[in-house]
């Protein structure tokens, strides 16, 4: 309270995330056209822990024309730099993390001009970066006799750990949407999965390939996750919510970039 007696504007500050991991590229594959594997190692991801599937971690790259990463302080609402610009941070989903030899997977999709699409599409052996994480994972339902899956080729990564972690005898849809048939990899196996590959017409809107296929399911299963285009998925969200009546709790829909914001 101010000395007048009005109420004093109040500051609205996030909690801290977790800390930055430095980090070296160990070794880079090129999985596609237009995905590159990058695994991340150093002795800084000693007590590292990605406990659930389709988990998020923070990688902060080297500043703009610069080769080493400097480590960011909080601010109370983002990371920034000493020099006050905006920490270069990016989220991806950890594909795989090795807790003996210390290393961490990413699967990046390399298109445009984004700073981490930049950076993947250059990364060599010893390039520095650092992680901080994990963010929020899904809990996989063991109760739902299916699944639907569906993404664009930024869900590749989740949606490939997604069908490791889903019970074999769980029957699973999987609709994925690319803009190049080269960008189709191979998925683990599941017994009981079928996977539909749909390729974006030319002058389309990212996500319109994928909302037409969920629009198309016969049968909506009882749970269902879903990650891509941020408006693309609010359709689908919608779709699922409001068309097929499937309640709130029994899906998980996330927008991973925005069309016309750098997100890679």
């Amino acid at each position: 309270m101010s000395s007048e007696g009005t109420p004093e504007p109040r500051i609205s500050v996030r909690r801290e995330p977790p800390r930055f991991r430095p980090v070296v590229v160990r070794s880079v594959e090129q999985l596609s056209p237009r995905m590159r594997r990058i695994v991340l190692g150093g002795p800084e991801l000693e007590g590292f822990e990605v406990d659930q599937p389709a988990a998020s971690v923070r990688l902060l790259l080297p500043p703009p024309g610069e080769d080493a990463i400097v480590l960011p302080e909080w601010d109370g609402n983002q990371f920034k730099l000493p020099s006050g610009e905006r920490a270069p941070i990016r989220t991806f989903t950890p594909r795989h993390l090795d807790t003996e030899r210390l290393e961490l997977t990413l699967d990046i999709v390399v298109h445009g001009g984004g700073v981490a699409s930049e950076w993947a599409r250059s990364a060599e052996h010893g390039a520095e970066a650092a992680v901080s994480g994990p963010g929020r994972g899904y809990e996989v339902d063991a109760t739902a006799s299916a699944h639907l899956l569906a993404g664009d080729e930024t869900a590749i990564p989740a949606i490939s750990q997604l069908l490791e972690r889903l019970p074999p005898e769980t029957a699973v849809q999987v609709h994925l949407e690319i803009v190049d048939p080269r960008a189709r990899l191979e998925l683990p196996s599941h017994p009981k999965a079928e996977v539909a590959w749909h390729e974006l017409p030319r002058g389309s809107r990212p996500g319109d390939a994928l909302v037409a296929a969920v629009e198309a399911v016969e049968e909506i299963p009882g749970a269902a996750w879903v990650a891509g285009e941020a408006a693309s998925v609010q359709r689908i969200r919608k779709h699922l919510f409001d068309a097929r009546g499937m309640a709130r709790s029994a899906a998980t829909v996330r927008g991973y970039w925005k069309m016309g914001r750098s997100a890679t």
